[in-house]
């Protein structure tokens, strides 16, 4: 993997597999555009009920890319989160992916126009 990553677990023990389904997820948006510049990603529940277990998973993603930086993750404020956190880490990636792969046409649009 070429990107530099750095993740975080907040008010979530740390996991090797979660760790590992992560660096997948990023080696998979590489894949569409080889020129990220970083990755962080922030795996976390939210603190409003007295048990923890019982609060949704949020998953914040921030992909550097040349000029731009992407932004995904469900606001940790909202009640709709993911009790699952493979179902958290699907629904971020996903929509950091539509906005790489939108960022990556605006990018051939712009050198077409150019020549």
């Amino acid at each position: 993997m070429q990107v530099p990553l750095q993740i975080a677990f907040h008010g979530v023990d740390t996991s090797a597999a979660v760790e590992t389904r992560i660096r997948e997820k990023v080696a998979k948006l590489e894949h569409y555009f080889d020129r990220i510049t970083g990755c962080k990603v922030v795996v976390g529940r939210v603190h409003r009920a007295v048990s923890t277990k019982d609060q949704p998973f949020h998953v914040s993603v921030v992909l550097e890319v040349p000029g731009a930086e992407l932004v995904a993750g469900r606001d940790p404020k909202d009640a709709k989160g993911h009790q699952d956190i493979n179902a958290a880490l699907a629904d971020s990636f996903s929509a950091v992916e539509r906005q790489l792969k939108s960022y990556v046409d605006r990018r051939k649009d712009k050198r077409a126009q150019a020549h």
